[in-house]
């Protein structure tokens, strides 16, 4: 069976799969046709990723085996192949779990899938290359001073060696140029030392609001001959900054920023790790842009270049680290977590975006020796970066730069996080939260409304109480989305319900949360339908606000109730935390009714605080209201249901409409409607109309939601979608989808094919409830095809 890259070697259903479904032995063989004029030159195949273990072949001989699935390797052909001729490639691919290797050898809270599933590439240089480049930028925080650019170049003859060791006259050569300007040089040096060292004037520092990148060229000459022979060149991408752990917090170009993020996993539904370059960079779009966080934690593993590439282009910041979930193996499993520290600094630790190394095993026991050799492995293949190492101990060994912690303190009730010198008495060192709330609290999409809503508060509750201490550098959440595990976790469907989205990136109120205070563009969510019947004793219950506008006016009948303001949170550390519904009434019950302005009062403190709490509102405070009106203005109990039914409660007479409005600079950004529904419509986004093959084949996200005609999801509604794909692509997955809490999705991939394509999803009992999108196939060649 011919595959294509990145591949799974078992696709898998969306919930209740067994894990050894994908765990097997597969081989994958592809034909090589090496040039005979190659023969003398290096010739290389690099894998970008292979879970788990993979086995290298070249015309039926091994000549290479690799013992980490979530790093990449490339394995040296050149003495292997047969040149002018046809060579056969055979990677064998080991994914069972349970091999003797990070992360295996326990129990593991995600699943772990297998395949080809990043990048190969087939690479041909001259014998004397560019094996790596390595920018030690030294950033000075006053901009009017050059900034020091220390890199360090190792060329390969037939290892690992400096320049000054080889026998060939050589010259190095590196120009750096601005990505966003004109090709024009911003500075030049050449010499023949291993290590160039040059100043560079008049560059703009990456942040993560301005990321500005550069690009280094380094070109390596022959000088042996009359005219120097251009031997190889290497383009890097990369940013100046200053990025500093200190013991009151995090520091970016020498001023505090608290650092907001969310876990990731790279897992989507039915593929598990085989997504191409346009998936993994929507990924960190969805974190920056509508999530509006500053950072991510790739848990637990190194992810995706292409995901941190668009990292370092939208300045989101990035806490990266090595495989593994709370087991700690035996010593050759220990070596094997050593070596995947130093590759995974190697391959990654030009990546502006990345701050911090994970060097412990997520949530370990202490190990002390086995911790030295990570953090010195850590530190000698990058001295610019600070080492952190995820426990689930407080007060354990510190060997790492910065004490970082999962805090699960919160439960709804406590504090949403305990104070630095809670957890470590290290008071001099960095501290940082990497995870909270996640299995305190799991929330589908389709829970009933207090239970997201009480998500969602929870979220919140821990952001607000972070920002609140000033010596936490900040924290990640766990986690971005929903992801299959094992049967040892999740609901028994092998999905953890985590996220703050589902497993297609649909958003749960939390994600709103989020939103609001980071997202340049319109946020207004209700964590209410405003439906009374959803509630015991129709009780709504607290009513949030998420918004990120200066205010919000609410209106009932089109009729304004009240306006909200952003400083009317309680959550008085956070720009713009969730705003409590307070007023329901508004000043019309004072007209109608011809109240005194301290009747009006006395009655809206007791009629608002009812509807959002029933009976259990009355405390000494509310009683002694009831006693006033009761003794001043001689109304009864029946007075205050006949009040209460006229102008909240909508139970049995004609319904509501209300509308929400957010406001910004005096005018309205977005508004919402709440009222009776009337039909079901189909909502369906796509990630691009535009799909292209390059080195992969591509993918589109088309994510799926049922609303009413107002726009509202409709969290309740469990139809299935029926999707048919014509012309240049092909769904991934079934072709029939239930919907979860109003929500569904979908992907689809090209086929190698240029041309239109389009994809039809309808929900056949409501017709005409359609959603077509239409998108355009190119290839631009360079297609590995597949294994």
């Amino acid at each position: 069976m011919k595959v294509r890259l990145p591949h799974t070697c078992k696709e898998t259903p969306f919930h209740y799969f067994d894990e050894n479904l994908y765990q097997m032995t597969c081989w994958y063989k592809t034909e090589l046709d090496i040039p005979a004029n190659w023969e003398g030159d290096y010739v290389a195949v690099t894998f970008e990723g292979v879970a788990h273990q993979a086995d290298v072949f070249v015309n039926g001989v091994k000549i290479y085996s690799h013992y980490c699935g979530y790093t990449a390797f490339t394995v040296d052909i050149s003495s292997s192949v047969k040149y002018g001729q046809t060579n056969v490639l055979v990677v064998k691919v080991d994914s069972h779990e349970q091999l003797n290797q990070p992360p295996f050898g326990h129990v593991i809270d995600y699943m772990t899938f297998g395949g080809i599933y990043r990048e190969v590439y087939l690479e041909h240089k001259p014998t004397l290359h560019i094996a790596d480049i390595f920018v030690k930028p030294e950033i000075l925080i006053n901009q009017t001073e050059p900034i020091r650019l220390d890199t360090k170049v190792s060329a390969q003859l037939s290892s690992d060696i400096t320049l000054s060791a080889i026998d060939v006259p050589v010259k190095l050569e590196q120009l750096l140029y601005s990505t966003s300007e004109e090709k024009t040089p911003l500075a030049t040096y050449t010499c023949s030392d291993c290590h160039p060292k040059f100043t560079v004037d008049n560059v703009s520092l990456w942040d993560i609001d301005t990321p500005v990148l550069y690009q280094l060229v380094t070109r390596l000459y022959d000088m042996s001959q009359k005219t120097p022979q251009l031997l190889d060149t290497v383009t890097t991408t990369i940013g100046f900054r200053r990025s500093e752990f200190k013991k009151d917090g995090y520091y970016l170009n020498g001023r505090k920023l608290k650092i907001r993020g969310l876990n990731r996993h790279q897992s989507y539904p039915y593929v598990g790790y085989a997504m191409p370059a346009s998936m993994q960079k929507l990924d960190a779009d969805i974190l920056k842009n509508e999530l509006g966080v500053n950072a991510v934690r790739t848990s637990h593993y190194p992810q995706s270049h292409h995901f941190i590439q668009r990292c370092d282009e939208i300045g989101l910041l990035v806490f990266t680290e090595i495989p593994g979930w709370q087991h700690i193996g035996d010593d050759t499993w220990k070596k094997q977590a050593v070596i995947n520290t130093t590759d995974m600094v190697r391959q990654y630790r030009n990546h502006p975006s990345i701050i911090l190394w994970g060097v412990r095993i997520n949530e370990s026991q202490d190990d002390d020796a086995f911790y030295l050799a990570t953090n010195k492995a850590a530190h000698e293949a990058d001295p610019t970066r600070p080492t952190g190492g995820v426990r689930a101990i407080a007060h354990s060994h510190l060997l790492e730069d910065v004490y970082t912690y999962n805090d699960f303190i919160h439960d709804g009730v406590k504090r949403g996080c305990q104070p630095k010198k809670k957890v470590t008495s290290d008071n001099h060192r960095p501290y940082l939260i990497t995870e909270y709330c996640g299995h305190m609290y799991p929330t589908k999409t389709y829970d009933d409304e207090a239970h997201k809503r009480e998500h969602a508060r929870r979220h919140a509750n821990i952001l607000d109480a972070v920002a609140s201490e000033n010596e936490i550098a900040g924290s990640f959440g766990w986690c971005m989305f929903d992801y299959n595990t094992h049967r040892d976790f999740g609901s028994g469907d092998r999905i953890c319900y985590h996220g703050v989205m589902d497993m297609f990136r649909n958003p749960k109120p939390a994600a709103y949360v989020y939103a609001a205070l980071g997202n340049r563009n319109p946020v207004l969510e209700i964590s209410s339908s405003m439906d009374i019947g959803e509630h015991p004793g129709c009780i709504r219950g607290d009513i949030y606000i998420y918004t990120n506008a200066d205010s919000v006016r609410f209106y009932k009948n089109d009729e304004l109730i009240k306006e909200f303001f952003s400083r009317d949170s309680t959550y008085s550390h956070l720009s713009h935390g969730p705003i409590t519904m307070n007023d329901f009434i508004g000043d019309k019950m004072g007209k109608q009714e011809h109240f005194s302005s301290r009747q009006e009062a006395l009655v809206k403190d007791l009629l608002n605080a009812y509807a959002l709490k029933g009976a259990d509102c009355m405390t000494l405070g509310l009683m002694l209201k009831a006693l006033a009106l009761m003794a001043i203005y001689h109304m009864k109990p029946a007075d205050a249901l006949r009040l209460y039914n006229q102008y909240i409660g909508d139970w049995g007479g004609t319904a509501t409409t209300y509308r929400f409005d957010a406001i910004t600079n005096g005018k309205v950004v977005k508004s919402i409607t709440k009222a009776p529904m009337t039909s079901v419509q189909l909502k369906g986004t796509s990630n691009t109309q535009m799909l292209t093959e390059s080195d992969t084949y591509d993918v589109a996200s088309i994510r799926l939601s049922a609303t009413d005609e107002y726009g509202n999801v409709l969290p309740y509604y469990s139809g299935y979608a029926h999707i048919t794909c014509e012309g240049a692509i092909a769904l991934i997955g079934p072709d029939i989808l239930p919907f979860q809490g109003g929500y569904s999705g979908c992907y689809v991939k090209t086929i190698g094919s240029e041309g239109q394509g389009s994809v039809t999803i309808s929900i056949p009992e409501t017709e005409p409830a359609t959603f077509t999108f239409h998108v355009t196939c190119k290839n631009n060649a360079n297609q590995n095809g597949g294994l």
